[in-house]
Protein backbone atom coordinates (compact mmCIF):
# COMPACT_ATOMS: atom_id res chain seq x y z
CA UNK A 1 0.00 0.00 0.00
CA UNK A 2 1.33 3.26 -0.58
CA UNK A 3 -0.24 6.48 0.63
CA UNK A 4 -1.79 8.69 -2.00
CA UNK A 5 0.92 11.60 -1.16
CA UNK A 6 4.09 9.52 -2.36
CA UNK A 7 2.50 9.78 -5.94
CA UNK A 8 3.40 12.23 -8.51
CA UNK A 9 1.19 15.14 -7.19
CA UNK A 10 -0.86 15.11 -11.08
CA UNK A 11 -1.31 11.25 -9.53
CA UNK A 12 -2.26 12.19 -6.31
CA UNK A 13 -4.98 15.12 -8.43
CA UNK A 14 -6.34 11.97 -10.40
CA UNK A 15 -6.65 9.76 -7.10
CA UNK A 16 -8.06 12.80 -5.33
CA UNK A 17 -10.70 13.67 -7.76
CA UNK A 18 -12.15 9.64 -8.22
CA UNK A 19 -12.13 9.71 -4.55
CA UNK A 20 -14.20 12.58 -4.92
CA UNK A 21 -16.04 11.28 -7.50
CA UNK A 22 -17.18 8.55 -5.37
CA UNK A 23 -18.14 10.36 -2.28
CA UNK A 24 -19.82 12.92 -3.62
CA UNK A 25 -22.44 10.62 -5.99
CA UNK A 26 -22.63 8.06 -3.38
CA UNK A 27 -21.55 4.97 -5.82
CA UNK A 28 -19.90 2.24 -5.64
CA UNK A 29 -16.51 3.42 -7.93
CA UNK A 30 -15.21 6.48 -8.81
CA UNK A 31 -12.45 7.15 -11.33
CA UNK A 32 -10.38 9.71 -12.99
CA UNK A 33 -8.22 9.87 -16.21
CA UNK A 34 -6.02 11.97 -17.60
CA UNK A 35 -5.14 12.31 -21.08
CA UNK A 36 -2.16 13.35 -23.23
CA UNK A 37 -2.51 17.34 -22.71
CA UNK A 38 -3.13 16.86 -18.62
CA UNK A 39 -7.10 17.28 -19.35
CA UNK A 40 -8.76 15.28 -16.43
CA UNK A 41 -11.96 13.49 -16.98
CA UNK A 42 -13.61 12.18 -13.27
CA UNK A 43 -16.44 9.86 -13.26
CA UNK A 44 -18.78 7.70 -11.16
CA UNK A 45 -20.20 3.91 -11.53
CA UNK A 46 -23.27 3.92 -14.13
CA UNK A 47 -26.00 1.76 -13.18
CA UNK A 48 -29.35 2.10 -14.84
CA UNK A 49 -31.34 -0.46 -16.08
CA UNK A 50 -30.77 -0.40 -19.74
CA UNK A 51 -26.86 0.56 -19.36
CA UNK A 52 -24.45 -0.77 -16.68
CA UNK A 53 -20.77 0.77 -16.89
CA UNK A 54 -17.69 0.92 -14.26
CA UNK A 55 -16.50 4.13 -13.00
CA UNK A 56 -13.22 3.75 -14.97
CA UNK A 57 -15.09 2.56 -18.55
CA UNK A 58 -17.28 5.72 -17.65
CA UNK A 59 -14.50 7.86 -17.43
CA UNK A 60 -12.70 6.58 -20.41
CA UNK A 61 -15.24 7.25 -22.69
CA UNK A 62 -15.80 10.88 -21.20
CA UNK A 63 -12.20 11.08 -22.49
CA UNK A 64 -13.06 9.41 -25.69
CA UNK A 65 -16.48 11.77 -26.33
CA UNK A 66 -14.39 14.60 -25.47
CA UNK A 67 -11.47 14.45 -28.21
CA UNK A 68 -8.51 12.62 -26.11
CA UNK A 69 -6.00 10.65 -27.93
CA UNK A 70 -4.28 9.02 -25.26
CA UNK A 71 -4.21 8.76 -22.03
CA UNK A 72 -1.39 9.25 -19.18
CA UNK A 73 -2.70 7.56 -16.54
CA UNK A 74 -5.80 6.33 -14.40
CA UNK A 75 -7.59 5.96 -11.20
CA UNK A 76 -10.17 4.24 -9.56
CA UNK A 77 -11.21 4.35 -5.88
CA UNK A 78 -13.01 1.15 -4.66
CA UNK A 79 -13.77 -1.93 -2.60
CA UNK A 80 -12.76 -4.17 -4.53
CA UNK A 81 -9.65 -6.26 -4.68
CA UNK A 82 -8.92 -6.05 -8.57
CA UNK A 83 -9.53 -4.07 -11.61
CA UNK A 84 -12.35 -5.51 -13.86
CA UNK A 85 -9.83 -6.90 -17.23
CA UNK A 86 -12.59 -5.00 -19.07
CA UNK A 87 -12.35 -1.26 -16.97
CA UNK A 88 -8.04 -2.50 -17.83
CA UNK A 89 -8.48 -3.02 -21.68
CA UNK A 90 -10.44 0.17 -21.90
CA UNK A 91 -7.59 2.17 -20.60
CA UNK A 92 -5.36 -0.40 -22.90
CA UNK A 93 -7.26 0.36 -25.97
CA UNK A 94 -6.86 4.75 -25.49
CA UNK A 95 -3.43 4.66 -23.71
CA UNK A 96 -1.65 1.79 -24.79
CA UNK A 97 -0.30 -1.14 -22.52
CA UNK A 98 2.18 0.78 -20.54
CA UNK A 99 -0.79 3.20 -18.85
CA UNK A 100 -0.33 3.01 -15.01
CA UNK A 101 -4.08 2.47 -12.92
CA UNK A 102 -3.72 3.23 -9.46
CA UNK A 103 -6.27 1.35 -7.50
CA UNK A 104 -6.89 3.40 -4.14
CA UNK A 105 -9.26 2.09 -1.48
CA UNK A 106 -11.88 4.92 0.06
CA UNK A 107 -8.97 6.62 2.48
CA UNK A 108 -6.98 7.61 -0.78
CA UNK A 109 -4.63 4.89 0.14
CA UNK A 110 -3.37 3.36 -3.10
CA UNK A 111 -3.51 -0.31 -3.10
CA UNK A 112 -2.11 -1.66 -6.34
CA UNK A 113 -0.51 0.47 -9.26
CA UNK A 114 -1.11 -1.96 -12.25
CA UNK A 115 -0.40 -1.36 -15.82
CA UNK A 116 -3.53 -1.68 -18.01
CA UNK A 117 -1.65 -4.41 -20.64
Amino acid sequence: MTDSTDLDPEDRKIVTLARSARARNGVPEGAAVRDETGRTYVAGTVALDSLKLSALRTAVAMAVASGAQSLEAAAVVSAADALEDADLAAVRDLGGSGTPVFLAAADGTVRATVEAG
